[in-house]
Protein backbone atom coordinates (compact mmCIF):
# COMPACT_ATOMS: atom_id res chain seq x y z
CA UNK A 1 0.00 0.00 0.00
CA UNK A 2 1.52 3.62 -1.17
CA UNK A 3 1.81 5.85 1.84
CA UNK A 4 0.30 9.65 2.14
CA UNK A 5 3.65 10.99 0.56
CA UNK A 6 3.58 8.58 -2.03
CA UNK A 7 -0.14 9.04 -3.05
CA UNK A 8 0.38 13.13 -2.78
CA UNK A 9 2.98 12.53 -5.41
CA UNK A 10 1.37 10.21 -7.68
CA UNK A 11 -1.04 13.17 -8.01
CA UNK A 12 0.96 15.94 -7.99
CA UNK A 13 2.57 14.02 -11.02
CA UNK A 14 -0.72 13.29 -12.73
CA UNK A 15 -1.93 16.39 -12.38
CA UNK A 16 0.84 17.78 -14.21
CA UNK A 17 1.20 15.42 -16.74
CA UNK A 18 -2.65 15.93 -17.81
CA UNK A 19 -2.03 19.64 -18.13
CA UNK A 20 -1.86 21.02 -15.01
CA UNK A 21 0.45 24.28 -14.73
CA UNK A 22 0.84 23.91 -10.89
CA UNK A 23 -0.74 21.33 -8.64
CA UNK A 24 -0.08 20.98 -4.78
CA UNK A 25 -1.40 19.17 -2.11
CA UNK A 26 -3.15 21.00 1.37
CA UNK A 27 -4.97 20.20 4.07
CA UNK A 28 -8.87 20.74 3.55
CA UNK A 29 -8.89 21.52 7.24
CA UNK A 30 -6.70 24.67 6.02
CA UNK A 31 -9.07 25.69 3.50
CA UNK A 32 -11.10 28.78 3.58
CA UNK A 33 -14.74 27.78 2.73
CA UNK A 34 -17.61 30.56 3.67
CA UNK A 35 -21.17 30.98 2.27
CA UNK A 36 -20.87 34.07 0.54
CA UNK A 37 -19.14 32.70 -2.00
CA UNK A 38 -22.16 31.55 -3.39
CA UNK A 39 -23.08 34.89 -4.56
CA UNK A 40 -21.00 34.81 -7.09
CA UNK A 41 -23.11 31.49 -8.37
CA UNK A 42 -26.22 33.86 -7.65
CA UNK A 43 -25.09 36.66 -9.29
CA UNK A 44 -24.98 34.63 -12.62
CA UNK A 45 -22.03 36.21 -13.90
CA UNK A 46 -21.23 32.59 -15.75
CA UNK A 47 -24.96 32.38 -17.49
CA UNK A 48 -25.19 28.87 -15.98
CA UNK A 49 -27.25 29.73 -11.91
CA UNK A 50 -30.79 27.55 -12.55
CA UNK A 51 -29.43 26.17 -15.98
CA UNK A 52 -26.94 23.30 -15.13
CA UNK A 53 -27.58 20.15 -12.26
CA UNK A 54 -24.10 20.87 -10.91
CA UNK A 55 -24.69 24.53 -10.17
CA UNK A 56 -26.92 26.28 -7.64
CA UNK A 57 -29.41 26.73 -6.66
CA UNK A 58 -29.72 22.56 -7.88
CA UNK A 59 -26.62 21.23 -6.32
CA UNK A 60 -28.04 21.67 -2.60
CA UNK A 61 -27.89 24.39 0.49
CA UNK A 62 -24.44 25.80 0.77
CA UNK A 63 -24.11 24.97 4.06
CA UNK A 64 -24.45 21.37 3.59
CA UNK A 65 -22.68 21.37 0.54
CA UNK A 66 -19.55 23.26 2.48
CA UNK A 67 -19.97 20.12 5.33
CA UNK A 68 -19.51 17.89 2.63
CA UNK A 69 -16.24 19.11 1.33
CA UNK A 70 -14.82 20.02 4.87
CA UNK A 71 -15.68 15.96 5.40
CA UNK A 72 -12.68 15.07 3.64
CA UNK A 73 -9.19 14.98 4.68
CA UNK A 74 -6.48 16.09 1.72
CA UNK A 75 -7.19 18.27 -1.62
CA UNK A 76 -5.33 17.95 -4.31
CA UNK A 77 -5.17 21.83 -6.08
CA UNK A 78 -3.98 22.44 -9.42
CA UNK A 79 -4.57 25.34 -11.85
CA UNK A 80 -3.95 26.18 -15.61
CA UNK A 81 -3.01 29.47 -17.00
CA UNK A 82 -2.71 30.42 -20.33
CA UNK A 83 -2.27 33.34 -22.31
CA UNK A 84 -4.49 35.60 -24.35
CA UNK A 85 -4.11 38.02 -27.02
CA UNK A 86 -5.19 40.81 -25.02
CA UNK A 87 -7.01 41.33 -22.07
CA UNK A 88 -10.86 41.45 -24.57
CA UNK A 89 -9.67 37.55 -25.92
CA UNK A 90 -12.91 36.02 -25.06
CA UNK A 91 -12.25 32.94 -27.46
CA UNK A 92 -8.86 32.69 -25.87
CA UNK A 93 -11.04 32.33 -22.61
CA UNK A 94 -13.63 29.91 -23.70
CA UNK A 95 -10.68 27.93 -25.22
CA UNK A 96 -8.68 28.19 -21.57
CA UNK A 97 -12.23 27.36 -20.04
CA UNK A 98 -12.51 24.48 -22.58
CA UNK A 99 -8.81 23.40 -21.92
CA UNK A 100 -9.34 23.25 -18.08
CA UNK A 101 -12.42 21.66 -18.14
CA UNK A 102 -10.99 18.96 -20.47
CA UNK A 103 -8.31 18.42 -17.75
CA UNK A 104 -10.42 18.38 -14.68
CA UNK A 105 -11.68 15.14 -16.37
CA UNK A 106 -8.61 13.38 -17.37
CA UNK A 107 -7.96 13.95 -13.45
CA UNK A 108 -11.46 12.20 -12.50
CA UNK A 109 -10.89 9.79 -15.05
CA UNK A 110 -7.23 8.69 -13.99
CA UNK A 111 -7.70 9.09 -10.29
CA UNK A 112 -10.27 6.58 -9.98
CA UNK A 113 -7.78 4.02 -10.11
CA UNK A 114 -6.31 5.04 -6.59
CA UNK A 115 -6.91 3.79 -3.49
CA UNK A 116 -9.74 6.54 -1.65
CA UNK A 117 -11.96 5.98 0.53
CA UNK A 118 -14.03 8.62 -0.97
CA UNK A 119 -13.18 11.41 -3.46
CA UNK A 120 -15.12 14.70 -4.54
CA UNK A 121 -13.95 16.73 -7.89
CA UNK A 122 -14.54 20.35 -8.10
CA UNK A 123 -13.85 22.19 -10.79
CA UNK A 124 -13.75 26.29 -12.42
CA UNK A 125 -17.41 27.22 -13.58
CA UNK A 126 -20.46 24.60 -13.87
CA UNK A 127 -20.07 21.19 -15.90
CA UNK A 128 -19.21 20.82 -18.91
CA UNK A 129 -19.42 16.70 -19.71
CA UNK A 130 -22.65 17.55 -21.75
CA UNK A 131 -22.76 20.60 -24.25
CA UNK A 132 -26.09 21.21 -23.32
CA UNK A 133 -27.15 20.17 -19.53
CA UNK A 134 -30.17 17.81 -19.77
CA UNK A 135 -31.13 20.83 -16.65
CA UNK A 136 -32.81 22.90 -19.47
CA UNK A 137 -34.70 20.10 -21.03
CA UNK A 138 -36.19 19.40 -17.77
CA UNK A 139 -34.34 15.82 -17.62
CA UNK A 140 -32.43 14.06 -14.92
CA UNK A 141 -28.52 14.65 -15.20
CA UNK A 142 -27.08 12.12 -18.39
CA UNK A 143 -23.90 11.75 -16.57
CA UNK A 144 -24.30 11.98 -12.59
CA UNK A 145 -21.22 9.80 -11.82
CA UNK A 146 -18.91 12.45 -14.03
CA UNK A 147 -20.90 15.38 -13.29
CA UNK A 148 -18.07 18.15 -11.78
CA UNK A 149 -19.46 21.09 -9.76
CA UNK A 150 -18.06 24.08 -9.06
CA UNK A 151 -15.27 24.88 -6.10
CA UNK A 152 -17.12 28.45 -5.66
CA UNK A 153 -20.31 26.23 -5.56
CA UNK A 154 -19.69 25.01 -2.60
CA UNK A 155 -18.35 27.68 -0.84
CA UNK A 156 -14.44 27.67 -1.36
CA UNK A 157 -12.51 30.98 -1.43
CA UNK A 158 -10.49 30.17 -4.68
CA UNK A 159 -8.15 33.38 -3.86
CA UNK A 160 -7.20 31.94 -0.38
CA UNK A 161 -6.65 28.54 -1.63
CA UNK A 162 -4.70 29.74 -4.61
CA UNK A 163 -2.18 31.20 -1.81
CA UNK A 164 -2.78 27.94 0.72
CA UNK A 165 -1.64 26.00 -2.68
CA UNK A 166 1.55 28.58 -3.19
CA UNK A 167 -0.34 29.75 -6.39
CA UNK A 168 -1.36 32.58 -7.73
CA UNK A 169 -4.76 33.83 -8.24
CA UNK A 170 -3.96 36.32 -10.96
CA UNK A 171 -0.93 35.52 -12.93
CA UNK A 172 -0.18 38.84 -15.35
CA UNK A 173 -1.48 40.93 -17.46
CA UNK A 174 -2.86 38.78 -20.92
CA UNK A 175 -3.00 35.22 -19.20
CA UNK A 176 -6.47 33.75 -17.51
CA UNK A 177 -6.35 31.25 -14.49
CA UNK A 178 -8.87 28.25 -14.01
CA UNK A 179 -8.62 26.16 -10.89
CA UNK A 180 -9.37 22.81 -9.92
CA UNK A 181 -9.30 20.13 -6.54
CA UNK A 182 -9.71 16.80 -5.75
CA UNK A 183 -10.85 16.37 -2.39
CA UNK A 184 -9.96 12.90 -0.93
CA UNK A 185 -9.90 10.65 2.17
CA UNK A 186 -7.51 7.44 1.97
Amino acid sequence: MDTQQEINQRLIDLALQLGATKASIVKVANITFSADFRQLCEMNSCGLYGQCWMCPPDIGEIDQLMAQAQSFDWALVYQTIRPLEDSFDIEGMLDAGDRHNALVNNIRQHSSELPFAKMLHLGSGGCSICRRCAKRDQQPCRFPDQAVSSLEAYGVAVYELANLSGMKYINGPNTVTYFGALLFSL
